[in-house]
């Protein structure tokens, strides 16, 4: 089993039913994709995390990669993928730009601002996917940033409590002083304490946009494309369960919200199912 299979497979990650249901040799591309954006994340998430320099020696990892020259296991991994799929060099430069600013960027005025954020570190990631996947109309694409955005807004959502204690507020300044919500009330909240109904609003609003957002993808994939991106479809489903878990026991979330493998699963073969319907 390659590094990138193992990796995979023991970051019991939600997208992992997802995976596969691929044939062999794009779920090993997809691995490989999803290790590297675990690597780089590790550099500005985990403790004793490499942060600036980190990201510095994956990008020029990458760059080996697509030169044929890879240094490291998962680079060999990855540059396997590269030979084999059309996966532009840009989408790996936007997933670390985006790693980056969780070094620089503690707080968010606007959700446009945002926005950048979500694109950067996990539409980016759409878009390297969708070419994995394959597909043949170019307004995929614009259905992959639209699902990534819903991705990374529910990740927030999800987070923000573990977010807090790494003073990273995600939720837009804007959004905050829109419900009369101090920041210093939010910290206290995830971390907790008691929280205002105006927090509850908060929360609640982030999570219509989020679903605003899954809903958008789903209008964006054209017809041609829908049986191609069921891994994506597969991935959608989950976290939009996910979303609905954590609206289910109230906001803030109490501690970190999972689902079950069985779950996981269950949805992962109802939308596959789906996907083969005339």
């Amino acid at each position: 089993m390659s590094l990138s299979a193992r990796l995979t497979r023991q970051s019991g990650t939600s997208f992992y039913y997802a995976f596969r249901i691929l044939p062999a040799r794009k779920r090993r591309a997809i691995y490989a994709l999803y290790s590297f954006c675990r690597m780089v994340d590790d550099c500005v998430d985990e403790p004793g995390g490499e942060g600036e320099a980190g990201l510095r020696r994956w990008l020029d990892e990458v760059r080996r990669c697509y030169a044929g020259r890879p240094s490291t296991e998962l680079g060999r991994d990855l540059a396997e993928a590269l030979f084999e799929f059309p996966i532009p060099r840009g989408c790996f430069e936007d997933i670390v730009a985006g790693c980056r600013m969780d070094l620089t960027t503690k707080r968010y005025p606007t959700f446009a601002d945002l926005r950048v954020y979500c694109e950067r570190v996990a539409s980016a990631v759409g878009l390297a996917a969708i070419e994995v996947f394959g597909y043949a109309d170019p307004g995929t694409r614009e259905y992959a940033v639209e699902l990534g955005v819903a991705l990374q807004l529910t990740n927030i959502l999800r987070d923000v409590a573990g977010d807090a204690a790494r003073d990273r507020i995600y939720l837009p300044a804007e959004d905050l002083a829109r419900f009369g919500v101090a920041e210093a009330e939010l910290l206290c909240a995830a971390r907790g304490q008691r929280c205002s109904p105006a927090i509850h609003e908060l929360l609640a609003f982030q999570a219509e946009r989020a679903r605003h957002h899954y809903e958008r993808a789903r209008s964006l994939l054209p017809a041609v494309d829908r049986k191609a991106m069921t891994p994506a479809e597969i991935m959608a489903a989950v976290y939009a369960a996910l979303l609905d878990e954590i609206a289910r026991r109230g906001y803030p979330p109490d501690g970190r919200v999972s689902l079950s493998r069985t779950r996981k699963a269950w949805i992962a073969l109802r939308t596959l199912l789906r996907s083969r319907r005339p």
